[in-house]
């Protein structure tokens, strides 16, 4: 029997192609691989991951990490300067009582004393956070080796420096962003080794700037993508993924013509509300790649074809939507349908989102 849309489906045969290909060029490089799990946030996927490779995972979150532990995906780094209060810092001891290598991320001499007075030394371990151009969070690159310093003097154990080059995120900008964050992790990495603190985990990327990060000459020897795992419309546009290796869509219903477009049955409450100022619409048709989703209300999206195109997909046909941001779209849903190849009519198994909605 058909399912009801809208579903997020997975084309599991991709899936597992780009898993692959991810690990073979990382370990060509001889580069370790740490996957951002919030971009899939089940388990299935991190088994997968691991088993191709991947020396652990990432997540945003110590709800994310508790999940992943319980399931035995227990070598994880939140990388994030965690601000760290009674409620995490109890769950963070649960997590190292049990067996698990945690690592947090700090970028301030407050978010030392935080780890610190919280009784997390020895317990969890720490990488310093830099900024290497995004200008979220991240210490400057010079001031690295004061708070990896007073980390390691206060009794934490500092693995290295990270950093997110998350300017990668815009036409253009993919190579740069690399560049800037092998420039900010050398200068990193120096700087905590003038302090007297060896880095031994120099982590990077990005999944837009990962083909760069690749290629050039860097200190990095771990990296951390997320969306490279199903590619989105995003990393389509930016030219990162191709529409072959799009591995996540969601399923939805033509319901109208009105207006000379497709109305579907998929909206911002399972796409993600997400749109780039430099994005060309609201998400893509993975079979119509010339289309774009040019409205989108909670429950619905509204496609346009380009004029001249073949006729418009008829009332109930079912198309594939490529999400601009999988990671949102993804944290929408209860379940991922997998399908053994994207063509097939009958799913080969549903998978829980089992971190969904473990913000904090």
């Amino acid at each position: 029997m058909a399912l009801s849309t809208p579903f997020l489906a997975i084309d599991l045969e991709r899936m597992q192609a780009n898993i692959a290909r991810v690990a073979e060029a990382a370990t060509a490089r001889g580069i370790a691989l740490r996957p951002h799990a919030k971009t899939h946030k089940t388990i299935e996927i991190g088994r997968m991951q691991v088993a191709a490779g991947a020396h652990g995972l990432t997540v945003a979150t110590v709800g994310e990490a508790e999940v992943f532990a319980a399931a035995g995906l227990d070598d994880l780094c939140i990388a994030y300067p965690l601000w760290i209060d009674a409620d995490k810092a109890a769950r963070l001891s649960a997590l190292a009582a049990r067996g698990a290598a945690i690592s947090v991320g700090v970028d301030s001499l407050e978010g030392v004393v935080r780890l610190v007075h919280a009784g997390l030394a020895g317990r969890v371990s720490a990488r310093v956070e830099v900024d290497a151009g995004h200008h979220r969070s991240g210490c400057a690159p010079a001031a690295a080796g004061e708070v990896a310093s007073a980390a390691v003097q206060a009794g934490v154990d500092v693995e290295g420096v990270f950093s997110f080059p998350g300017h990668a995120y815009a036409p253009e900008a993919r190579e740069r962003a690399a560049r800037d964050e092998a420039d900010a992790l050398t200068r990193a990495a120096a700087s905590l080794r003038d302090a007297g603190v060896e880095p031994m985990v120099i982590s990077g990327g990005s999944t837009p700037s990962l083909a760069a990060a690749l290629e050039i000459d860097s200190p990095v020897n771990e990296l951390r993508p997320g969306v490279t795992v199903f590619g989105d419309a995003q990393q389509w546009e930016l030219g990162s993924a191709q529409p072959e290796e799009i591995a996540l869509t969601c399923h939805a219903t033509v319901v109208s013509h009105a207006g000379g477009r497709l109305v579907l049955d998929a909206g911002s409450k399972v796409l993600g509300p997400d749109r780039a100022t430099w994005a060309s619409g609201h998400g893509r048709l993975l079979d119509h790649p010339e289309a774009r989703v040019v409205q989108l209300s909670e429950h619905h999206a509204v496609v346009e074809l380009p004029s001249g195109s073949r006729a418009l997909p008829a009332l109930g046909s079912v198309v594939r939507v490529v999400p601009n941001h999988v990671c949102i779209a993804v944290n929408m849903v209860d379940e991922l349908v997998v399908y053994d190849r994207g063509d097939d009519r009958e799913p080969a198994a549903r998978w829980r989102v089992a971190a969904r909605g473990r913000n904090a």
